[in-house]
C-alpha cells in the first residue's frame, strides 16, 4: 500500500491532471491519494482571520477543505474513488482501484491529531500511513529538490512540511520519499518497476537544535 500526498499547490496547475492520470493508470490496487487543502484551506484561513473563530472549528473546516480538493480530484478522474473509512479504503484497493482519502470521519476527534494550523495534510498523510501500516509514503510538492536524501527535520525547518510531521512520520516503519511537481515520469517508473526514486526522507526520533548560525540541524532524541 502506497500513500501519495498531492500538495494543495498543484490545484491551480495542469500538473494536477498529469499526476492524477499517472496514479489512476498505474496505481490500481495499491495507491491511496491524500489531498492537500489547496485553495479550499486558504478560504478557511481567511475566514478565521475575518471572524476570529477558534482553531477547533478551523481544524474541522480544514479537514472538509481537504475533502473538497479530494472530491475535485474524483470529479476530474472518474476512475478515482473517494473513501472515508479504513474498510472503504481497503475495499477500493481490493477491487483494483485507486482511492482518494476523505479524512474528516477518521481524524476529527483523534487526540493524537493536534487541532491547529501547525498540523497540515502532510502530517495527516503520515498519520494515515501509520494507521494502515503502509509500505511507502510519498509527498508530491511544488518544490525542486536535487538531493538524494534529506531528514524530515530539515524539511520542516525549510517550511516544506509542518513542524509536527517529523515526530508523526517517525512512528512508521515505511519508507518516505519526496517528488517535485514535474516528476511524474519518476512516479510512473516507481509504479511500474517498484524501484525507488526521488528524494529519500530520513525519519526517526529527532529534535531540532539551532546552531550558532541560526540554522537547524537534526539530533537524535534521548526519548524512545
Amino acid at each position: 500500500m502506497w500513500i501519495v500526498k498531492l500538495g494543495g499547490s498543484l490545484a491551480d496547475t495542469m500538473d494536477l491532471q498529469s499526476w492524477l492520470g499517472v496514479l489512476a493508470r498505474f496505481g490500481g490496487g495499491r495507491v491511496i491519494i491524500v489531498p492537500g487543502g489547496g485553495p479550499f484551506a486558504n478560504q478557511v484561513r481567511r475566514a478565521q482571520e475575518r471572524w476570529g473563530f477558534g482553531d477547533h472549528a478551523a481544524h474541522r473546516m480544514a479537514l472538509l477543505a481537504m475533502e473538497q480538493y479530494g472530491l475535485m480530484m474524483t470529479g476530474i478522474r472518474a476512475d478515482l474513488t473517494p473513501a472515508a473509512s479504513v474498510d472503504a479504503l481497503r475495499d477500493v484497493l481490493g477491487r483494483g482501484g485507486v482511492a482518494v482519502w476523505l479524512p474528516s470521519a477518521m481524524t476529527a476527534d483523534k487526540r493524537e491529531i493536534q487541532q491547529s494550523w501547525e498540523l497540515t495534510s502532510d502530517s495527516l498523510a503520515a498519520w494515515l500511513a501509520n494507521a494502515l501500516k503502509a509500505s511507502l509514503l510519498l509527498l508530491v510538492k511544488s518544490v525542486d529538490s536535487a538531493e538524494s536524501e534529506v531528514s524530515a527535520v530539515k524539511l520542516s525547518a525549510r517550511g516544506w512540511v509542518d513542524p509536527l510531521f517529523p515526530p508523526m512520520v517517525a512512528q512508521g516503519a515505511y519508507e518516505t520519499r519526496l517528488l517535485g511537481k514535474n516528476q511524474t515520469e519518476l512516479m510512473e517508473r516507481m509504479l511500474l518497476t517498484g524501484m525507488p526514486a526521488g528524494t529519500l526522507v530520513r525519519t526517526g526520533a529527532v529534535e531540532i537544535v539551532a546552531d550558532t548560525q541560526g540554522y537547524a540541524r537534526p539530533q537524535h532524541s534521548k526519548s524512545p
